[in-house]
Parts: C-alpha cells; structure tokens; sequence
C-alpha cells in the first residue's frame, strides 16, 4: 500500500501547483505582486506534499520514473483545471501532444 502514497501526495502537491501557476488567470486585474505572494503561498503547500513524495518514492521507484509519473499527473491535473477551472476547450492537438508525453510512461516504466 505504502508504493501508492506516491501517487496520492504528487496529485495533492500537483493541485496546489497548477492553482499557484495558473489559478491567478482568472484575476487578471489584481496587482501582480499580490498573485506572486498568493502563488507562494500556495507552492508552500505544493512542496509539502511533494518532497514527502519523492523522499517515499524513492524507496520503490527510480528518480527517472517518479519524474515521468508527476508529469503525467500534472497533465491531467492540468486538463481538468484548465476546463472546469478557466473554461478553455480541450483541443485535439493537445490531447495528441499529452498522450505523446504520457508515451514516455511506457518506456521509462518498461522492464527491458
């Protein structure tokens, strides 16, 4: 059980990051310094979870595929802000690129 808290703490860590990265687009009249303070905060929370993540994963994966596994949660993490959140349309193009990415899965994860 304890090699899928891992993949619980970098969704959690990932959600705080893309709300720190990209949650101020929709306060495009807030003074600038005011979203990078609130985007600290917010990366606080990030690492957090984060470090525990990889410090836990570590211990069953290798640095390369606890990469390849918190880009792949980050993309979809990422879809489903940028629609529910910014309500931007998923376009075919990027889902082609993100499956493109999440390919990398297969071969960082591959026993070969």
């Amino acid at each position: 059980m304890r090699q899928y808290y891992p993949i619980i703490l970098l969704t959690i860590s990932n959600i705080f990051m893309t709300f720190a990265w990209y949650g101020h687009l929709r306060f495009k009249s807030a003074a600038l310094w005011v979203v990078i303070l609130a985007s600290w905060g917010l990366a606080f929370f990030e690492y957090i979870f984060q470090v525990p993540a990889n410090r836990i994963g570590h211990e069953y994966f290798s640095a390369a595929q606890l990469k390849v596994m918190q880009e792949i949660i980050t993309i979809i993490i990422f879809c489903i802000f940028s629609v529910l959140y910014l309500k931007e349309e998923m376009r075919w193009n990027y889902v082609v690129g993100f499956l493109l990415i999440a390919l990398a899965a297969f071969f960082v994860f591959k026993k070969w």
